[in-house]
C-alpha cells in the first residue's frame, strides 16, 4: 500500500510535465500520423461529429507552421496551439499543472464559442448542404 501511496505522489509531482508531453505528442502526431489517438465518440456513436472533431489535427498543423491547413481543419486549431504551447511554458516554469491566478472566464469564453462554432458548421453541412466539416477520410 506504501509502494502505491509513493508512485501516486510522485505522479502528482510530476503531472506539471502533462501539457508538455501533450503538446509534444501532438507535435510528433503532426510528423507521424499513424501514431495512435482517440477516435471521437459522438461521430463513433451517431455520425455527427463533436464539437472538438478535427480540433487535433488542426492544432498538430497549427504546430508545425501549417496555419491556413489547420484553419480549415478547425477554426480553433492555432488558438488551441497557442494555448498549449502557452500552459506547457507556465506549467514548467510554476511546476504547476494548474497556473496560479488562471482566470475561469476565458475557458468560458472558449466554451461559448466552439459551441456556436459547431452549431455553425452542423447548420452548414447538413442544413445548407455546404460542407462545414472535411470530408472523412476513407476507413480501410
Amino acid at each position: 500500500m506504501k509502494r502505491r501511496a509513493r508512485l501516486w505522489a510522485r505522479l502528482r509531482r510530476a503531472g506539471f510535465l502533462l501539457p508538455a508531453g501533450l503538446t509534444a505528442y501532438l507535435w510528433l502526431k503532426g510528423l507521424h500520423p499513424g501514431l495512435p489517438g482517440l477516435a471521437c465518440p459522438l461521430r463513433t456513436l451517431t455520425g455527427i461529429p463533436c464539437p472538438t472533431c478535427f480540433l487535433t489535427r488542426a492544432t498538430s498543423a497549427a504546430l508545425h507552421g501549417d496555419l491556413a491547413g489547420s484553419v480549415q481543419l478547425h477554426a480553433f486549431g492555432p488558438l488551441a496551439a497557442a494555448t498549449l504551447l502557452g500552459w506547457a511554458a507556465v506549467a514548467v516554469r510554476q511546476r504547476r499543472l494548474l497556473p496560479r491566478g488562471l482566470a475561469a472566464w476565458p475557458i468560458g469564453v472558449a466554451a461559448v464559442g466552439l459551441l456556436a462554432y459547431w452549431l455553425l458548421r452542423l447548420w452548414l453541412g447538413y442544413g445548407l448542404g455546404v460542407e462545414g466539416f472535411p470530408a472523412f477520410p476513407a476507413l480501410s
